[in-house]
């Protein structure tokens, strides 16, 4: 992984792949190329370790065919070896590749004593072993048919070669990838933002589908063995202009723009005191069948999926399991006919979770989505869903993106309660006023909040946070933890607060910063309690406060709106997002792109 994007066309392909290329760099990325076939029909790299704008093409190289590809390092470290594209020994076949080949140790040892290999990724395996085929079959389409068959695990592949230099091959199984049609002109890539400019007549390439690319378009479909057909479809995605603009960083950027974020999600799916979900039409009486209901994600999308399963139980009184998407795939899930399993997923290209919805669609459940990015793979494998139109998110520890996830999941559990008729109508009506003022609370919590800086410039040399939160806030004590690891490399921990006792309380003295999330009324007693336990042992209270808890008065408050509890978690979540900010800014950290991490996981 991370991110491809190919050009077949009558226009300059190294702007075409370049432009691309930038599109897909909020993906994460550790190293970069393309390959193109110029004007001779000869094959030319270009790669390396590091950015995009330090990748050195000659000027005056002219192509109108060539791949590109970002990388985040999973087999070998990031080094321009180990950069895609990867070139046989003969400088004559090109591939780019996303994904996993499980049993490429296995095909190394029946190539590497007839080939040089020099990466030690997976996908130069993938590489020659296509290459040693095509030395039998004599073309490209046909040996991709026979290699897919050896392999196992998860790809995305597009090569160029020079004996065929108008002919590109691409296939998947696993991992995102479409094409783009304009006038006798081809794009492919992960991702439709690298290409949405040029064109929206989409190809959506289903798992296990071989698609040669020349004069015309022939797909091959490996389930079936045989040749078949795709349909141009209308796919309108905005193109977004990735800028930080005056922002010292995307990651600052995005935390200001939830205000309107929220506003967008909110969007026609509030109409007086009913929600509207437009992608759950007739879908009710799947709801009200259902024996369990059970709600997938990883990193921040779990923390979500957590607060999902408080708002759902809570409002709408329905039973909601909540499972990393990495364990329920593996663990031999109970699922029966008619289950519902939602899959939440910023990119839509999450590999764990798309797996395990695949896995709960086999045994027969009914498979929902929640993701950000119109026709990702999400959306695909998914029979119903919603999208969180947060708009795009460039800095990898997520911000704007949680924060609609969240919502999007209020929203639902207030659909279910509309639809299955738990609730009183006043109650519900009561949290539909509060969320239809919500842009404007999230809007006080990201303006006026000045003290942060002071607090992170205090706590920058931490080795150790603790974040507590109870009720609708435990969920968001695990987020703002998780953001403070991601960018600052502090370590920290969330914990219910009741649990302190249960063995955390051993860590706290004098070194240890504790965030306490105490802006909510309920409880509000026993997490004052937890304060003064704290502080007992010389802990360092961070208090997250508003103006109804009088009592929670120390050295390092930070003060948020006050709001509904019930919508506590929208205005507790936007003073962690800034302090592990700040806080990574002053250990002189990348906040955009932390190292080893990157946006779109598309590999377990």
């Amino acid at each position: 992984m991370c991110g491809i994007i190919a050009y077949k066309g009558n226009k300059d392909a190294i702007d075409i792949l370049s432009d691309g290329l930038y599109k897909l760099e909020y993906r994460g990325y550790d190293s970069v190329g393309i390959s193109i076939i110029n004007n001779d029909g000869k094959l030319e790299t270009y790669k390396q370790a590091g950015s995009i704008e330090d990748l050195l093409v000659p000027e005056g190289k002219v192509s109108s065919m060539g791949i590109g590809h970002t990388r985040w390092a999973t087999h070998g470290k990031a080094c321009a070896r180990n950069s895609h594209p990867h070139v046989t020994e003969d400088n004559t076949l090109s591939i780019v590749h996303n994904g996993i080949i499980e049993n490429y140790a296995e095909l190394r040892e029946g190539l590497a004593d007839k080939y040089k290999i020099v990466s030690d990724t997976d996908s130069e395996i993938m590489l020659y072993l296509i290459y040693d085929i095509m030395k039998d079959v004599g073309n490209l389409f046909d040996s991709v048919k026979i290699a897919v068959e050896k392999v196992i695990g998860a790809y995305a592949i597009v090569l160029i070669n020079t004996n065929e230099p108008d002919v590109m091959v691409c296939a998947k199984r696993g991992s995102s990838l479409c094409i783009g049609v304009n006038d006798n002109e081809y794009f492919i890539a992960s991702d439709i933002n690298a290409f949405s400019k040029y064109t929206n007549n989409i190809i959506n390439i289903k798992d296990g589908f071989i698609t040669k690319i020349s004069d015309q378009i022939e797909h091959y479909d490996s389930n079936i063995k045989d040749v078949t057909q795709c349909n141009i479809e209308k796919v309108y995605n905005n193109t977004y202009n990735i800028s930080k603009k005056t922002w010292s960083s995307f990651m600052l950027k995005e935390i200001f723009e939830q205000p309107s974020a929220v506003t967008d999600c909110l969007k026609g799916r509030v109409d007086g005191y009913k929600i509207k979900l437009g992608g759950f039409d007739n879908t009710e009486n799947l709801f009200k069948r259902a024996r369990r209901i059970t709600i997938l994600g990883c990193g921040s999308s779990w923390h979500a999926a957590l607060l999902g399963k408080y708002y759902i139980e809570e409002i709408a009184n329905v039973p909601i399991n909540v499972e990393y998407a990495s364990e329920f795939r593996y663990r031999d899930p109970v699922i029966d006919n008619g289950d519902i399993i939602i899959g939440i997923s910023q990119s839509g290209e999450t590999a764990d979770t798309l797996a395990a919805l695949k896995l709960a669609k086999e045994k027969g459940a009914i498979t929902v989505g929640i993701c950000n990015t119109v026709n990702s793979e999400l959306s695909k494998v998914t029979e119903f869903g919603m999208y969180t139109r947060c708009g795009i998110e460039v800095g990898v520890a997520s911000t704007k993106a949680f924060m609609n996830q969240c919502l999007c999941l209020l929203m639902v559990s207030l659909w279910l309660d509309q639809n299955l008729n738990h609730s009183s109508r006043s109650f519900r009506k009561d949290i539909i006023d509060n969320i239809k003022n919500l842009p404007e609370i999230i809007a006080q919590a990201v303006w006026k909040t000045p003290n942060i800086r002071e607090i992170a410039d205090k706590f920058s040399s931490a080795k150790n946070f603790l974040f507590l939160g109870r009720r609708y806030n435990f969920p968001i004590a695990l987020e703002g933890a998780l953001k403070l690891k991601e960018i600052s490399y502090i370590h920290a921990e969330g914990y219910p607060a009741a649990e302190m006792k249960h063995g955390p309380i051993a860590l706290i003295d004098k070194n240890m910063p504790v965030v306490i999330l105490a802006n909510t009324k309920q409880q509000y007693n026993k997490i004052l309690a937890n304060k003064m336990e704290i502080e007992a042992r010389d802990g360092q209270v961070i208090a997250i406060v508003n103006n109804i808890n009088k009592m929670m008065v120390g050295a390092y408050d930070i003060q948020v709106p006050e709001c509904h509890d019930i919508l506590s978690p929208f205005v507790s979540i936007i003073p962690l997002q800034l302090l592990a900010l700040y806080v990574a800014e002053n250990r002189g950290c990348n906040v955009d792109r932390p190292r080893n991490l990157a946006k779109s996981v598309t590999v377990e």
